[in-house]
């Protein structure tokens, strides 16, 4: 099973625990690239791969992704066909 695989796998599992880096991982894997948001933008970010674009919030201080965060990631990711 490949890192990607078992990263899919993961957040399908709707782990409490999935950090920022995992998802970058994840997307990145998956054709998409950090796409610069701005100077003033603070933690949030936007991964595109051309035809869906998936914005959000780091988590602060080493914390985990909410919820609901991961449920906007899969259900982008699941409609645009990729997982």
């Amino acid at each position: 099973m490949s890192k990607k695989e078992k990263l899919i796998k993961r957040l399908k599992s709707k782990p409490r625990d999935m950090s920022y880096h995992e998802i970058e991982t994840l997307l990145i894997s998956l054709g998409f690239w950090l796409s610069n948001t701005g100077k003033t933008s603070g933690s949030a970010v936007l991964f595109d791969n051309g035809y869906i674009k998936i914005r959000f919030h780091k988590p602060h201080g080493g914390r985990a992704f909410k919820m609901y965060q991961l449920r906007d990631i899969m259900d982008e990711l699941i409609n645009g066909g990729l997982i």
